[in-house]
């Protein structure tokens, strides 16, 4: 769950005009960041499950699918190859 901390951000739907990564953060995105995010939104699911019912009675089950879920899948699926921040580009290539 320490690493789903680290890689969850509170960052807008856009990355930002200055992410322009270079080849080697992309390949180290592909190669390293990408599965271990997948991993971590894997876990993320199996534990938004168990907690659930726990969840469920204390009235944040959209809070809990958020932070297990939604942010790590967003930050693992949505973000650019080799941005820092979760969402799409918006720099335009020449």
């Amino acid at each position: 769950m320490v690493a789903c901390a680290l890689m969850v951000s509170a960052a807008p739907g856009f990355a930002a005009a200055e992410d322009e990564p270079k080849m080697g953060e992309m390949a180290l995105d592909l190669i390293v960041a990408r599965p271990l995010g997948i991993v971590v939104t894997a876990l993320g699911a199996v534990a938004f499950v168990v907690s659930l019912p726990f969840s469920a009675l204390g009235g944040n089950v959209g809070q809990a699918g958020k932070a297990l879920v939604v942010d790590p899948g967003r930050t693992t699926f949505v973000r650019c190859l080799g941005c820092k921040s979760p969402g799409r580009s918006q720099y335009v290539a020449d």
